[in-house]
């Protein structure tokens, strides 16, 4: 029997910085498709859930094609961490548009535009049901936001990682060049590294791995599949440790 109530109580959405700009669209960031985002947001924090977001720059920014290109990787990676607090920025002023109090904390430190990252300040905005944006990165080139999600999710002890993706899950091929690929529905961490699947860059799987936070992907453009995810309803892909998820 399918309830209301979650069973999560702390998350992290992780978003892709394509996820802020419309399919075919000219805009690297959307208004319109923003506040789809926000509502589906909002609509977690309506059942009690405390929401921590990630939020990539590929939209504006990708640091490693460019150093491909020839520039500077350090550089690159750094104008990639800005692009990921402009896109937090649009995401926090839409959040309070709707009525959800939110905050941006930023791992440079800039504090015209944002709060530094503190954990503590973090998990208190939390409990006080504020959304918390958690960007610029670790404020370290390098590391994807991938790593960011991990490493956030450990700190501030969530209880899961919502992986939102333009598939609605983790296959055993790419299922846009093999029809007949197989979603997994569950995995455990041991699994998905013995059949190689890129759930993850590496550093960030370890992370979640090592401190046993479950990793949920998903498709982010089907409705209400945030809500299922959070009430614990089959969507995408689970992957978690032996042990069941909390």
């Amino acid at each position: 029997m399918q309830t209301d109530t979650p069973v999560y109580e702390r998350i992290v959405l992780k978003l892709s910085g394509e996820a802020m700009n419309e399919h075919g669209g000219r805009d690297n960031i959307s208004p319109p498709v923003v506040r789809e985002i926000a509502e589906r947001v909002k609509e977690l924090r309506d059942l009690g859930v405390e929401v921590a977001v990630v939020i990539g720059g590929g939209n504006i920014w990708r640091g490693l094609p460019a150093a491909d290109r020839g520039m500077d990787r350090t550089t690159a990676d750094y104008m990639g961490m800005l692009a990921t607090v402009i896109n937090a920025l649009a995401l926090r002023s839409t959040l309070e548009q709707i009525g959800v109090e939110a905050r941006v904390q930023t791992a440079i430190q800039m504090n015209n535009v944002a709060e530094p990252f503190i954990l503590g300040r973090a998990v208190r905005h939390l409990e006080l049901g504020r959304v918390v944006i958690f960007a610029a990165g670790t404020g370290n080139p390098y590391f994807s936001t991938d790593t960011t999600a991990a490493l956030r999710a450990s700190e501030i002890r969530a209880d899961v990682i919502l992986k939102a993706t333009k598939v609605d899950g983790v296959y055993d091929r790419d299922p846009n060049k093999f029809p007949d690929a197989r979603r997994y529905d569950r995995l455990t961490f041991t699994e998905a590294l013995t059949k190689r699947l890129q759930i993850m860059d590496s550093t960030a799987f370890s992370l979640c791995m090592d401190n046993k936070i479950p990793i949920v992907v998903f498709n982010m453009y089907k409705p209400g599949i945030l809500r299922d995810a959070v009430l614990g309803r089959n969507v995408g892909t689970l992957v978690c440790d032996e042990a069941p998820p909390k």
